[in-house]
C-alpha cells in the first residue's frame, strides 16, 4: 500500500458573480492522481499558476478539495475529523515558501517548535521538548543557541532551516515542500537541498518537492510530476523525463535550463501567455501555446495514458 494515494482530485474556488448570474468556478487543480511511497520524493514542477501550492496545500488539509480522494495510510484524510483527523495530522507537515512570512516574529525558536511537539507529544515534560528541539536545529545545522533567539536575528537561509526543523519537530512521514528554495539566493539553495536529502535518508521521509526549476527538482526527485492548468501532463521517472521529455510543455520547460555549453540557444519560445483558468480552452489545456497542435488537440483533451513500457505516463495526442 503506498503512503499517500491522490485520486482524481479537483479544487475550485467560487468566483464572485453579478447577482442573478449562474456561479462561476476556477479550477485550480483539476483530475490529479498520483501515489507516493515512503522515503520517496516527487517532484512537482510548472509555471507559476498552474496550481502547484494549491495541490500541496490540499494535501495537507490547507484546502479543501470538491472531488477525488486523499488516502494516507490507507485512511480517507479529506472525510477525517476530530480525533482521526489529529492522529493523522501528525503524519505530514509543510515547508513553506517564505522564510520571512513563515515564522512568527513574537515567538522565540523554542517555542516556534515547541508549539509542535507540545501538540503531538502532550505527555513530554518540557525539559525534554527542549531537547528534542535542540536536536531538531542539530540536525538541520543551527546551534542549541539559536533556541532563545527571535527570527529577525536569522538570515533568509537559516529562517528556512528553521522552518525545516519545524515540519520536522512532529516526526511526520510526509512532508510537502512548497519552493522551499525559490527566495533564497543561489549560494544557499544548494544546501537547502542537500539538508532536504541528508535528512530524508536518515528518517525516511517522503517528499513532494514543489518548484519552477528543472534542474533543482531533478537533482531531489526520483520521479517528476509537470503540472500545466491544473491538470497532470507528464509524468516519469527524473532522469527519463529529463533525458526524454515526451509532452511539447515538459520539452519547453527543459529546454529554458541553461545548458553550460549551448547557453540558451537551442530555447523552446512558446506563443501567447497561459490561458485564464476561469476560461480553460476546449481540447487539450496546452494547444493554443503548442507548436505541434493538430485539430484533434483543439477537440479534444488527451487522458494521461501510461507509456508502453517504463514508469511514465504523458497526456498528449502527439508526443515527441
Amino acid at each position: 500500500m503506498p503512503l499517500l494515494e491522490v485520486k482524481n482530485l479537483s479544487v475550485r474556488y467560487k468566483v464572485r458573480t453579478p447577482l442573478f448570474k449562474k456561479q462561476r468556478y476556477l479550477y485550480a487543480v483539476n483530475d490529479v492522481s498520483f501515489t507516493l511511497e515512503r522515503g520517496e520524493t516527487i517532484g512537482l514542477v510548472g509555471e507559476s499558476g498552474c496550481g502547484k501550492s494549491t495541490l500541496g496545500k490540499a494535501l495537507v488539509k490547507l484546502e479543501t478539495p470538491c472531488a477525488g480522494e486523499i488516502l494516507l495510510h490507507g485512511k480517507d484524510l479529506i472525510h477525517a475529523g476530530g480525533r482521526e483527523l489529529k492522529t493523522l495530522r501528525k503524519s505530514f507537515q509543510m515547508i513553506f515558501q517564505d522564510p520571512y512570512g513563515s515564522l512568527n516574529p513574537r515567538l522565540s525558536i523554542f517555542s516556534t517548535l515547541d508549539e509542535i511537539v507540545a501538540l503531538h507529544y502532550p505527555d513530554m515534560p518540557k525539559r525534554a521538548r527542549r531537547e528534542k528541539a535542540a536536536q531538531l536545529l542539530t540536525m538541520v545545522g543551527l546551534n542549541e543557541e539559536a533556541l532563545d533567539r527571535y527570527p529577525h536575528q536569522f538570515s533568509g537561509g537559516q529562517r528556512q532551516r528553521i522552518g525545516i526543523a519545524r515540519a520536522l519537530a512532529a516526526d511526520p512521514d510526509f512532508i510537502v515542500a512548497d519552493e522551499p528554495v525559490s527566495a533564497l539566493d543561489v549560494s544557499v539553495q544548494a544546501a537547502i537541498v542537500n539538508l532536504l536529502q541528508d535528512i530524508q535518508q536518515q528518517k525516511q521521509t517522503a517528499l513532494l518537492f514543489i518548484a519552477h526549476d528543472l534542474a533543482v527538482v531533478e537533482h531531489i526527485s526520483a520521479k517528476i510530476l509537470v503540472m500545466y492548468l491544473g491538470h497532470i501532463v507528464e509524468s516519469a521517472p527524473a532522469r527519463e523525463l529529463v533525458s526524454s521529455p515526451r509532452h511539447p510543455y515538459t520539452e519547453a520547460l527543459l529546454s529554458a535550463v541553461p545548458d553550460a555549453v549551448n547557453g540558451l540557444n537551442n530555447r523552446i519560445r512558446l506563443t501567447g501567455d497561459v490561458p485564464s483558468p476561469l476560461n480553460p480552452p476546449s481540447g487539450c489545456p496546452f494547444h493554443e501555446r503548442c507548436p505541434y497542435a493538430t485539430r484533434r488537440c483543439f477537440e479534444e483533451n488527451p487522458p494521461l495514458t501510461a507509456a508502453d513500457s517504463g514508469d511514465r505516463a504523458f497526456a498528449c495526442w502527439n508526443p515527441r
